[in-house]
């Protein structure tokens, strides 16, 4: 009996010690505004060549905490099959490598411990964080570990959002400090918190991976993707494209259903873009095949212009709309994300901004610390009480 209130109270203080935090005024979020229309793929040029990449993806650890039985060396060897150019390794809370090209050098691996499954992806730490909350229920509380793992990090991106437990679109609209936000990561293909960060006012990017833990399942790879404008295969180039937004994402089929043969000549075929682009303030894009619709998707999630059984398509940005991305649907099932175009201002800033939109509130955050100090005693003293009855 002793040894399992112990347990019970080790496993209490441990969630109580990680959940310090400050606590932040959030400002009230601000549309993307300005005379100007940026185009996250300007500087797309015959130079470049679209690069199939995953972000997320797990392979056999030296430590014991594996979530996939096969080295890094034979999980590039299957994505190869599909023709992916770049796989960057995201292993919970370790930095794997190996020496392939297909990484172009990226350091990258996936933060959190926690019970809410709250995970971001790390890209260019130099080590690992290991610090971690617990239980964090509360914006603030992401917010600080936002801040904590962005001091270390080239970029980061927010993991699996719709699997995130205890995330409200509250969350969603509050949180700033990362750069990429991971799309179709549930049944959806709408992904409306992405639209809810943006009508927020964050110009967050949006890639889709395929948190690869089973390669030998056809329905766990190869049905998450991104396509990266690059000119070169360099480090230096990846994160310029991802920084721009220089890039769109793709939920694939996975097609065959277990017969390998008919997926991977089915995934060299795969349906894309050809041409994207602002002109004037007219959006437009083509497809090398033809797309059951075309969605120009606005804030507040709403459908600005559509159109059917077409491979192009166009529109003109209204004035008063701060922002729009395209989705287009297939025959087959294929789904192709664009990045957003939205307003800002060319003078002043060289794209929109996602800037840090809180402080801290010095009151709140002493009272919140001290209450958790005061449960933390209060825990203690109810313990030692305890095994006196026992």
């Amino acid at each position: 009996m002793r040894g399992v209130a112990s347990i019970i109270v080790v496993a209490i203080l441990a969630v109580l010690i990680s959940s310090f935090s400050p606590i932040y005024n959030f400002a009230e979020p601000r549309s993307f505004e300005g005379g100007d229309i940026y185009n996250p793929y300007h500087s797309l040029d015959s130079t470049q060549v679209w690069r199939r990449a995953n972000f997320h993806t797990h392979t056999k650890v030296d430590g014991i905490l594996n979530e996939c039985d096969y080295t890094p060396e034979e999980v590039i060897k299957e994505f190869k099959k599909y023709d992916y150019d770049i796989v960057t390794f995201s292993n919970h809370n370790e930095i794997t490598t190996v020496d392939a090209i297909e990484e172009c050098g990226v350091r990258a691996y996936e933060h959190g411990y926690n019970i809410l499954k709250n995970h971001n992806l790390i890209f260019g730490a130099e080590e690992e964080l290991r610090y971690d909350m617990l239980l964090p229920l509360f914006v603030s509380q992401r917010q600080f570990m936002l801040d904590l793992l962005g001091r270390d990090a080239d970029i980061v991106q927010m993991n699996h959002p719709l699997r995130t437990i205890a995330t409200s679109d509250k969350h969603i609209e509050l949180l700033s400090g990362y750069d990429l936000i991971e799309l179709d990561s549930g049944k959806s293909t709408e992904n409306n918190y992405w639209d809810i960060a943006l009508s927020a006012g964050h110009y967050v990017l949006g890639t889709a991976n395929d948190d690869m833990h089973y390669p030998d399942r056809s329905n766990r790879i190869a049905v998450r993707c991104n396509f990266v404008a690059m000119s070169e295969m360099s480090r230096n180039e990846l994160y310029r494209a991802l920084r721009e937004g220089c890039f769109y994402s793709m939920r694939v089929p996975d097609y065959g259903c277990g017969d390998w043969s008919v997926k991977m000549a089915r995934n060299a075929k795969v349906p894309g873009i050809t041409d994207i682009g602002l002109c004037n303030s007219d959006i437009y894009i083509s497809l090398s095949e033809c797309a059951d619709s075309i969605k120009f998707i606005g804030a507040g999630h709403r459908i600005l212009h559509l159109a059917t059984e077409v491979d192009s398509a166009s529109m003109k940005l209204p004035c008063d709309e701060p922002y729009v991305r395209i989705t287009a649907y297939f025959p087959s099932g294929e789904v192709i994300y664009t990045n957003p175009f939205a307003r800002y201002d060319a003078a002043t800033m060289d794209a929109p901004k996602n800037d840090i939109m809180y402080s801290i509130n010095i009151m709140y955050t002493i009272l919140f610390n001290i209450a958790i100090v005061a449960i933390v005693v209060g825990v203690i003293i109810a313990y030692r009480k305890l095994l006196k009855l026992l």
